[in-house]
């Protein structure tokens, strides 16, 4: 995952040099190859303008601390702004305090939707919710067969009324379902397109409208980059979506949707696919993700005890000071 962006971004790190205090000449070249590495790996362009001016805005005038390379400084600088860029911290779930709690998965075809609805039903039967599957794609052919069999997979409930059934009837009436199951959370499966069009909108629209979801899922491979920040916005413009879910991220990744998604959409990232399992499923932590991206935890964590050892030093300068006042 992210392989050729971190090999860039280490190139960049290694080749910034100077003592005493980073300045703008001395990071030039490394802040030129950073945003050459984000717009290769399919950041959106504004994102990126955004981000190296803030990573410039942090950086410039900062003394280099005792036994730190200027790069370390920097790794620990971009590490900060990966984590602002992706939103910073952890967004949960939102519950209904009156049951069931309705979750509307939204997105393209072949986006892995069907499977992440299974993974995320899953994922909240484990946390002691009774989640019920609700297939309302009624026009992929198997759509509903295999919502069953990935409902039967992860143990839990499904409901349909059919292929010939109207979408918003479903996602209806599964809500009554749901209470005479004693379900505490409803997942719908909603159809996906080749290609956004006014008429899946129009669908998505009306059930969001009839069902008022307290999510609404944006479920999108990362493999697509800046295809998958585009129909995102694109949704959002139609529905307010709380959320995307990133798929495929186990594979070859380039980096660019899961940093420009907050950024250019609005929505953070809930949850990443990690596998196929259906317990291939895990909560969207920023921190992790620029972990993951920088591949530089140690020098992060090098940098943040220099930073803690001259903050120490400067509160004990502080009350030394503090004392002679007195």
């Amino acid at each position: 995952m992210f392989e050729s962006l971190t090999k860039k971004l280490e190139s960049a790190f290694k080749n910034i040099r100077g003592q005493g205090r980073l300045t703008e000449a001395n990071m030039k070249d490394a802040l030129q190859e950073i945003r050459q590495a984000l717009l290769e790996a399919d950041v959106h362009y504004k994102v990126v303008k955004k981000f190296i001016a803030d990573v410039q805005e942090s950086a410039i005038g900062q003394k280099v601390l005792d036994s730190i390379h200027p790069g370390q400084m920097i790794v620990k600088i971009v590490h900060d702004e990966l984590i602002k860029v992706m939103g910073g911290n952890n967004a949960p779930l939102t519950f209904s305090q009156t049951p069931p709690t309705v979750i509307m998965m939204v997105g393209l075809q072949g986006q892995g939707k069907t499977t992440t609805a299974g993974k995320l039903a899953l994922m909240l039967k484990r946390r002691g919710r009774r989640p019920l599957l609700v297939g309302a794609d009624v026009y992929r052919p198997a759509a509903i067969q295999q919502l069953e069999i990935v409902a039967r997979q992860a143990g839990v409930e499904s409901f349909s009324l059919g292929a010939q059934a109207n979408p918003v009837d479903i996602c209806l009436m599964a809500r009554g379902e749901a209470q005479m199951r004693g379900c505490d959370t409803l997942i719908l499966d909603t159809a996906g397109r080749l290609h956004v069009d006014s008429e899946m909108m129009m669908e998505v629209r009306q059930i969001s409208t009839q069902m008022k979801p307290q999510e609404i899922l944006f479920v999108a491979s990362a493999m697509t980059g800046q295809d998958a920040v585009r129909s995102a916005k694109q949704f959002h413009d139609t529905v307010p979506l709380t959320g995307v879910v990133l798929t495929q991220m186990d594979g070859d990744a380039r980096g660019g949707a899961a940093i420009s998604l907050i950024e250019v959409t609005g929505c953070p990232i809930k949850f990443v696919g990690t596998g196929e399992k259906l317990d291939a499923l895990d909560a969207f932590h920023p921190a992790r993700m620029a972990d993951q991206i920088l591949g530089m935890g140690d020098i992060v964590s090098l940098v943040e005890k220099a930073q803690e050892v001259v903050d120490q030093e400067q509160a004990l300068d502080f009350q030394k000071k503090a004392r002679k006042g007195d």
